[in-house]
């Protein structure tokens, strides 16, 4: 007879839901893998009555974590309320219980990740959190342990489905912000407050995670410099397109003489590039290694059965000990790691798509091309068209210009600068450009 281990999950949301269906509809497909039967024996959920889309026994569901955190016949629990509290005071009492725990829960990891992991470690056990970036992309294993004799230099991509989704709905359907968010939330790739999805707080938790993971970096994820695409007009996406290009809400960390660059913002992206061609809600992730150069990993980054998936896959991984052995090799979150200084973001180099809209008076031009100079902005094009009569009344253009390399710092202020000239109207536009 097969060898049992008893699991169980804390919260019966989407992701949850989906985990049970795989334990339950997919148990001998997980027992081949694991070795081992995957018995789920307890669901801890707020309401018993609340509707759900998997079949439970009665005498799994429970309200009461004690039923848990006191059987000490379970063995791996998979935490995945969201948020920071509960969340935080249930996975400290899961691991002082003796359970080894799997999350998907990336902004507690971004936020409390050293706590949790210091903590699990003192109590000899484990946390496995693959489905915590990217859903069904198991990018945490490849970083962690199939890359491991590289240096990585770089690593970034789209790792936010939603806003993926979004921008996609624009390009492709000529739908506005507004719209393309209740399709969104229609299909359920969105919640039904979308702000972290939308304005980069979900990329920058993930990427704090991932240059953690590849760099050491120990680094707030509300401190990388973000913009997200709450404010994206579609006539940049058209002017983008007419340049050869897609705009994508892109996560970047790049190693530079030591110091390490972090961003998320909308960039605009060749046309024919892997990146450029990632559609609806699917993730993308390019990671530069010296041994192994680059690399590209693509796939599901949201919904249900794919992050459900990168869960049962770290349960299986925990039942049989692969987890444990990887937690105490790679020491992650402690000070034992050696530490990367982080670089001031506004000497970071970069390209950049540029658009004003002037009035269309003599001298404006040199206005601000002479601005652009003065802070040291090379143009590698310009673009006037006139705005069309249906959109204004008022004899306006508009200005696209396209950089050389040029720091933020720079860029930054230039911008600001020609915003004060009295030609400038509306609120101009910069993006970085990724060719």
């Amino acid at each position: 007879m097969m060898e049992k281990t008893k699991v169980a999950i804390i919260g019966m949301g989407t992701v949850g839901s989906g985990v049970a269906k795989i334990l339950l509809d997919h148990g001998d497909r997980t027992a081949r893998h694991a070795g081992r039967t995957l018995w789920l024996e307890k669901v801890v959920v707020r309401d018993l009555d609340k509707p759900r889309d998997c079949d439970l026994p009665a005498d799994v569901l429970t309200t009461d974590l004690s039923e848990v955190t006191e059987n000490d016949e379970i063995k791996v629990v998979a935490q995945l309320i969201g948020g920071l509290e509960p969340a935080r005071t249930i996975m400290l009492k899961l691991l002082e219980s003796g359970k080894d725990i799997v999350t998907a829960n990336k902004a507690l990891l971004a936020v409390h990740g050293p706590e949790l992991f210091d903590r699990a470690r003192e109590l000899g056990r484990s946390i496995a959190f693959e489905a915590s970036v990217a859903g069904g992309i198991p990018i945490i294993t490849n970083i962690s342990q199939c890359l491991s004799a590289n240096q990585i230099t770089s690593l970034g991509g789209i790792l936010n489905g939603t806003s993926n989704f979004i921008v996609s709905q624009m390009e492709e359907h000529g739908a506005d912000y507004q719209t393309a968010v209740k399709e969104a939330q229609r299909l359920g790739f969105a919640e039904a407050d979308p702000t972290m999805d939308v304005d980069g707080t979900d990329a920058a938790q993930k990427l704090a995670i991932l240059a953690h993971l590849a760099f050491g970096a120990r680094v707030d994820a509300d401190k990388i410099p973000k913009i997200g695409i709450d404010k994206l007009d579609p006539i940049d996406l058209r002017w983008a397109s007419d340049l050869g290009y897609r705009i994508k809400l892109l996560a970047v960390a790049q190693l530079h003489d030591e110091q390490l660059e972090l961003h998320v913002s909308p960039t605009l992206v060749k046309i024919g590039t892997p990146l450029a061609e990632v559609r609806g809600a699917n993730n993308a992730i390019s990671v530069v290694g010296d041994m192994v150069g680059r690399v590209f990993y693509h796939g599901l980054g949201a919904g249900q059965l794919p992050t459900a998936s990168a869960v049962a896959a770290d349960m299986i991984d925990t039942a049989v000990g692969r987890t444990g052995i990887t937690f105490r090799t790679l020491e992650l979150w402690s000070d034992k790691q050696p530490t990367v200084a982080l670089s001031d973001y506004a000497f970071a180099k970069g390209r950049f798509y540029l658009r004003f809209t002037v009035r269309d008076n003599p001298g404006v031009l040199a206005q601000v091309t002479n601005i652009l100079g003065s802070h040291d902005i090379s143009i590698a094009s310009v673009i006037q068209r006139e705005i069309d009569p249906a959109e204004s009344t008022e004899d306006k253009v508009s200005l696209v210009i396209m950089t050389h390399l040029a720091t933020e710092g720079n860029a930054n202020q230039a911008v600001s600068e020609i915003n004060q000239l009295p030609s400038v109207d509306d609120v101009s536009v910069r993006m970085r450009v990724l060719d």
